[in-house]
Formats: C-alpha cells, structure tokens, sequence
C-alpha cells in the first residue's frame, strides 16, 4: 500500500496551437491537463523526466505542485508515441483522499516456469493482466499478485482466486474472468498456426484493396514525430 505520495512540480501553460506543444516537447516539457474536484481545468506543463520518475514510483496518488499550492491527484490517461513510445500527453484527475475511486491495477503472475503444466511443455497464457478495482486513492495497491505455480496442463485460473487487500474491491466479475490458461503444446502450436494463417489472409484482403503499403514502424511515409499528438 502506499503510504504517502509522490511530488509533482507543475507550471501551468496555455493552451496553444500544434507548433507552440511541439516546441514544448523539443523543450522536454509534456503538456497535460488537470481535471475533477468541482474546479476549472488547468492546463500545465511538466518536466518529462521529472514526470517519468514520478509514474514510476510506487502508489497511485500523485501531489501536483503548482505554485504554492498541492493538489492530490491520479493518472487519467497518457497519451504515448506510436513508434518512440514517450509520454506526448497526460491528464490528472483531482482526488479526495478521504473518498473511494475506481482504479486499474496491473496483475501479475508469478511462479508460471515452476508450474507442473510449464515443465511438461504447456504453454502459460496471461489472460486477463488489468483489474478494475475500488479504494481510497492512498489504499490503490501498485498492482495485484496471483501465485500460478501449481498449474497444470488444463488448468483454468478465475479472478476469484486473486485476493484483494484490505480496503480493496475488485470490481470485475470473479467467477467468469478468466485470469490465466495453461494449454497443451499441441493445441497451443494449433492456435498459432491459425493465428498465422488468419493474419496472411487479411493481409492477402488487404494489397487486394489497393492499400498504400506502411512502412516497418507502421506508419505511412510522411508519419514523423508529431504522430499521435492530441490537437490544443
């Protein structure tokens, strides 16, 4: 759990034209916005460095410095670059400390290459890696565990075998998502192979129709680095 919160220096900003947010980025500034709690939204930018580390420490609550005021506050949404894969965007969601929210949390699997079932040669599928949870914002754990190492081949694991700590709530459906698999080698060379069979025939469909070709990054040839920018 976590047990105090991450500090955030902010400036606020105002909301530009494409050029001025790309001239922000080149800065190693990332635009973002402040939203919830019955106030205005603030438009802000923040040190991209500063930002990265504080996504990476531990607890969900993060306190936005700005000026002479703190506000507490979670991630909403990041928006990333399709190819380099940094952080283009970000919106903060104000929070009361002393209120429930909904959350997502990652869920890991650990002991997956002590299982029976992976030393026979199945294959360990993670099936469902986020959970829909509610807590108070500094209860949000940094992520939810499940021990997977008695596994068999066949073996189905359900969202009623994760246990939620104290002050959680799982919000998702317990007994129907499905959290983990462990399939036969056979079957699960099988289903690879019709993966593959499926892809070449959509991809077959589609130089039919007479799409322009991507390039290896998946964009078309005049993508560059203002893809995925969100328009201000």
């Amino acid at each position: 759990m976590a047990s105090q919160t991450t500090k955030l220096r902010i400036s606020e900003r105002e909301v530009s034209n494409s050029r001025a947010t790309r001239r922000l980025r080149r800065q190693g500034q990332v635009p973002g916005v402040l939203y919830g709690g019955g106030d205005d939204a603030v438009p802000f930018a923040v040190d991209e460095r500063e930002l990265r580390h504080a996504l990476a420490a531990r607890g969900a609550v993060i306190e936005l410095q700005l000026g002479g005021e703190a506000t507490p506050a979670v991630l909403k949404d990041a928006q990333r670059h399709p190819v380099r894969g940094h952080t283009m965007h970000v919106d903060f969601l104000r929070v009361n400390l002393n209120v429930a929210i909904h959350a997502v949390v990652t869920l890991e699997l650990l002991g997956g290459e002590d299982a029976p079932g992976t030393k026979e040669g199945g294959v360990l599928e993670h099936v469902t890696r986020e959970i829909n949870i509610e807590a108070l914002p500094n209860d949000i754990p940094e992520r939810l565990e499940l021990d997977v190492s008695n596994m068999d081949v066949n073996d189905t694991i359900f969202l009623s075998a994760v246990a939620a700590p104290a002050g959680v709530t799982i919000l998702d459906d317990p007994d129907e998502t499905v959290v983990a698999t462990l399939t036969p080698p056979k079957l699960q060379a099988e289903l690879d192979a019709l993966d593959e069979e499926a892809a070449m025939e959509q991809e077959t469909q589609v130089v039919g129709e007479g799409e322009a070709p991507k390039d290896e990054e998946g964009e078309d040839a005049a993508g560059g680095d203002d893809a995925g920018e969100s328009s201000e």
